[in-house]
């Protein structure tokens, strides 16, 4: 109960609450009223409130729907189902959080993160991210998805660079996800880095998937939050200037013009779709109105 109340006290936008891979076996059932127990104690009102539930193919995952979107729904965002293997897992979950708001009268509808953490997902992420409506953001699992292929790193994260691999391991699989997400509307979460002591390490990994079009990176300690809000928030001068090459291009087109001169620089079109993708970031946090 404490880490969860401190959680809620940090800078992270987004907690999770886990009842996967935090939790002892023996300890399952009781981490479920636990959580219900601090979504009504603590204030996350500034937070998104997700609640990791167990695999899909263990005997926990309903009961762990059931028991915490009944005690506490109105007050979750979304539900993160791990380990998914293809678009039917998030079809299953779609349909039991649809049963579940309209027997308990839950008017916000809960979204669905999941972790693409298995090699089946990679195979079938484009089909797993045009699945359902309630589908909103596909995150990198690196340590379950390590196992699943077989790669050996020292910690969860690591990106390969210790001589074993010519360049980031995570590439290809990044690159997978953050295109099956954009095609689809969706956000891309780049995964933790279990090397809390080494925030430079950390930070790396931040810029990686930032420059590969994700959103946002997990945190597994309140010293990384920092580190992923700093990397993921775009800087004043990028916003200002996102700004001035959208009125730039509005103008040039009220003109009739394809392509307009800006600072020494021709923009277009292109110019612009980058340009407006950084004013909704910053829209999102709370930068600009």
């Amino acid at each position: 109960m404490k880490m969860m109340e401190k959680a809620a006290e940090s800078d992270a936008d987004e907690v999770m609450l886990d009842l996967e891979d935090a939790v002892a076996p023996s300890e399952k059932k009781a981490a479920r009223e636990k959580i219900v127990d601090a979504i009504h104690e603590f204030d996350w009102s500034d937070k998104v409130v997700a609640i990791r539930i167990n695999d899909l193919e263990t005997p926990n995952a309903y009961g762990d729907l059931v028991t915490v979107v009944e005690g506490a729904g109105e007050h979750i965002d979304t539900i993160i189902v791990p380990k998914i293997k293809r678009s039917g897992d998030i079809y299953m979950v779609e349909k039991l959080l649809d049963q579940i708001e309209e027997n308990e009268g839950i008017e916000n509808t809960i979204g669905i993160e999941t972790l693409i953490e298995e090699t089946e997902a990679l195979q079938n992420v484009d089909e797993i991210a045009a699945t359902g409506d309630r589908l909103e953001a596909l995150i990198f699992g690196p340590g379950d998805y390590s196992a699943s292929q077989g790669v050996q790193l020292k910690s969860i994260g690591a990106h390969g660079d210790e001589g074993n691999y010519p360049g980031d391991v995570w590439h290809y699989v990044r690159n997978q996800i953050v295109v099956a997400a954009r095609s689809n509307g969706l956000d891309a979460i780049d995964g933790p880095y279990g090397d809390f002591s080494d925030p430079e390490g950390y930070r790396e990994e931040c810029v990686r998937s930032f420059t590969l079009g994700f959103v946002g990176k997990w945190a597994i300690h309140p010293s990384q939050i920092e580190i992923a809000n700093g990397v993921y928030k775009p800087e004043e001068d990028q916003v200002e200037h996102a700004q001035k090459v959208v009125n730039a291009m509005e103008e040039g087109t009220g003109k009739g013009q394809g392509a307009v001169r800006l600072d020494g620089e021709m923009i277009d079109e292109a110019s612009v779709r980058s340009a407006r993708h950084t004013l909704e970031r910053a829209r999102q946090i709370g930068m600009i109105e």
